[in-house]
């Protein structure tokens, strides 16, 4: 096992010395500290928008369905996309390169699947109980349970005099929270039981959510490039899901059955589960810049897009009175608010050094290269790839992704219009501003780390 101490010993096979945690960061952060910073804002934005837009396939559940079944649905297109996007924007060759660099971290990412298909599945529960617009800012406080893990295992906030602003911004999330619960238990105009059960479960989401985000941040550690991750990630989300298909909604043959049923309605889940994955892929590319701590409350200012969606092209709000509705765009701007402080407190370089002393760790721990960790949190390339090899797709790739075209052509041809009402001109709107978030994330991580 690779050994390192602090009289100049190496760090697996670096060729850079681990050195004493209270120095400066300058030899472990370059200068690019603020770009990166502007980068994961924006990426934590653009991964709101797509997050917000991936929920609201979910509506589907109001026509009847199972909401196991939308939520299989949904991880059947998140399995698809997680494979498809990485390898149009790294290949195949990369990918795998990655991961058996890191063996290590497989497990990591398969226990983060299981995570969301929990969650995702308790997420159903919630909207069909509660609705869109009040369950995205409840289980939205996945963000505390982010913050707190960080600060526990990987030394965010430690030191810094920006915490005061991070806990500020967590106490408003926390009071914006508590708001919406009141607003859906007092003037909801469900039973009392249903609406309990709808808010248990938008809590509970937000907890596994939050634990989740444990193996992310420990991946980008260790250099593991996000798409990489993803595309381990999805096989833990797809097991599960299916398990938890089999066990609770009447087994394997049930479950068959459904999808046949179901079967006009699959396109939509689909494409849900693909939105989610752009969603998900900004938002790891915030946590890897920014931390847990920013990253993940900036990503959740996709409970305003939940509340557009739900509000204005699914009429949510119609059927509520004026206190309730009241209560619910004051408790969202609440919680957008405290996120926003909480993301625009920029790293100082004493909180940096304690990002340092975690690197440190996995360096010892898995015997990895120092230098390349610190490269891989700056968003340079650490693979060391020629630009031949860089730039070729294989066969393999191509076949990827024709399968995924040719999924979703023949989900298409099936799809009809699901009884759900629906107001087109702000749906045109939200899914044009959307698109717009995707390009412009999107370059900027292009021009900026070359999607590393």
């Amino acid at each position: 096992m690779a050994t390192c101490s602090r009289s100049g010993d190496w760090c697996g096979t670096s060729v850079l010395p681990c050195q004493d945690m209270s120095q400066g960061t300058s030899q472990a952060f370059g200068p690019s500290t603020r770009s990166l910073h502007r980068l994961g804002v924006v990426c934590g934005i653009a991964a709101g928008a797509w997050l917000g837009a991936a929920e609201v396939p979910t509506k589907l559940v109001g026509s009847g369905l199972s909401p196991f079944l939308v939520s299989l649905g949904m991880v059947a297109g998140v399995f698809v996309a997680r494979w498809t996007v990485p390898m149009i924007l790294k290949g195949t060759g990369y990918v795998f390169r990655d991961i058996r660099e890191k063996p290590h971290l497989i497990v990591w990412a398969i226990l983060a699947g299981s995570l969301w298909a929990v969650a995702n599945t308790l997420t159903i529960f919630a909207i069909r109980d509660v609705g869109l617009s009040i369950a995205f800012p409840l289980w939205n406080t996945n963000s505390l349970i982010g913050l707190l893990w960080g600060w526990l295992l990987f030394g965010e906030l430690s030191g810094s005099r920006q915490r005061y602003r991070v806990l500020g911004g967590a106490a408003a999330i926390t009071a914006g929270a508590w708001v919406l619960a009141y607003a859906s238990s007092v003037h909801s105009g469900g039973s009392a039981s249903r609406v309990g059960i709808g808010i248990t479960a938008a809590l509970g989401a937000g907890m596994l959510w939050g634990t989740m985000y444990i193996p992310y941040r420990k991946a980008y550690l260790s250099g593991m490039n996000p798409l990489s991750f993803v595309t381990v990630f999805t096989f833990g989300e797809l097991g599960s899901m299916l398990a938890l298909a089999a066990a609770l909604d009447g087994g394997f043959q049930h479950l068959a059955s459904e999808l046949v049923s179901a079967r006009s309605a699959l396109f939509w889940l689909f494409l849900g589960g693909f939105c989610w994955v752009l969603g998900d892929l900004f938002q790891q590319f915030a946590a890897k810049y920014i931390g847990l701590g920013r990253g993940i409350p900036l990503s959740n200012t996709n409970q305003l897009w939940g509340l557009a969606w739900g509000a204005l092209v699914f009429g949510e709000m119609a059927g509520k009175d004026t206190v309730a509705r009241t209560l619910i765009i004051c408790g969202s701007i609440v919680m957008a608010a405290g996120a926003w402080v909480v993301s625009s407190a920029e790293a100082p370089d004493s909180e940096r050094a304690r990002w340092r002393g975690a690197v440190e760790r996995e360096c010892l721990r898995y015997g990895l290269r120092r230098d390349r960790l610190i490269a891989s949190l700056e968003g340079r390339e650490t693979l060391e790839i020629s630009k031949q090899n860089r730039s070729r797709r294989n066969a393999f790739d191509l076949a990827l992704v024709l399968g995924a075209i040719a999924i979703f052509v023949w989900l298409a041809t099936t799809a009809r219009r699901q009884p759900v009402a629906i107001s087109p001109i702000p749906m045109a709107i939200l899914t044009a501003a959307t698109l717009a978030l995707l390009v412009v994330g999107g370059l900027l991580l292009w021009q900026r780390t070359r999607f590393s």
